[in-house]
């Protein structure tokens, strides 16, 4: 399935990533924060957020265009943190936080919706892969006062034509307000992928720069990771326009 060409025309409006300037990843994408201190880096982060915080440069702003929502969404995915179901991969927590474009303020009770394929490529919910009524690694979070959900899941597998990603929808009072996806930097991915169940699958193709989407702005939906044991924390903030 071409989701480039799929995703044409559905890309409609434009809407905005956010980067917080102090949390500036390693070439490798992956912080040399522990997992206790970019929480709290985080939780500071967001204290300082707002129109003070982007006049100070403690926060920069970014536009950038939508990502195509694939074809395999599907409408109705359960509100739940863990989305596994029992599906053997890598551990990842992610903290995705979603605030206002214009102010950089957090958004309280925006819905997010992510869903992506199992460490063997294969998505749930779809004909395409006789996985009809099967719900694995789709779920739904709304946000904190914080502008944050959070969700467990495991690192995503690959799947020919696609570099590893994860897609994303957020809601604002039933309207789309970012359609997006989100990507892994290529040297974490080789070293997840040497464990199993990942190395049953080698030679995974293609890496993020030979994506035609990631190179449509994924290098600012690039996942900002730190270890925590086994496991691994994900977050990204995401600026939204509400109109």
């Amino acid at each position: 399935m071409d989701e480039a060409k799929n995703g044409n025309r559905s890309l409609t409006r434009r809407r905005a990533l956010l980067e917080l300037g102090g949390f500036a990843a390693g070439a490798l994408g992956v912080g040399t924060l522990g997992a206790k201190e970019l929480l709290e880096a985080e939780e500071a982060a967001a204290a300082g957020s707002g129109p003070a915080a982007v006049a100070s440069g403690l926060v920069t702003c970014v536009l950038a265009p939508e990502m195509t929502e694939g074809p395999y969404y599907v409408e109705g995915d359960k509100v739940r943190r863990n989305i596994t179901e029992g599906k053997s991969g890598v551990p990842l927590t992610l903290r995705l936080t979603v605030v206002d474009v214009s102010s950089c303020k957090p958004i309280k009770g925006a819905a997010v919706d992510i869903w992506h394929c199992d460490a063997g490529g294969t998505y749930s919910g779809t004909s395409q892969q006789s996985t009809d009524g099967l719900t694995f690694l789709r779920g739904i979070q709304r946000t904190d006062k914080q502008g944050l959900a959070i969700f467990k899941t495991i690192y995503p597998g690959w799947y020919p034509g696609r570099a590893v990603h994860i897609h994303l929808k957020a809601y604002l009072g039933g309207t789309t307000v970012h359609t997006g996806q989100l990507f892994f930097p290529d040297k974490l991915t080789d070293v997840v992928y040497k464990r199993a169940p990942y190395n049953r699958r080698p030679n995974r193709d293609p890496r993020n720069a030979a994506d035609s989407i990631y190179r449509n702005g994924g290098a600012r939906s690039t996942l900002k990771l730190v270890r925590s044991g086994n496991a691994y924390i994900g977050r990204i903030t995401m600026g939204v326009a509400r109109s």
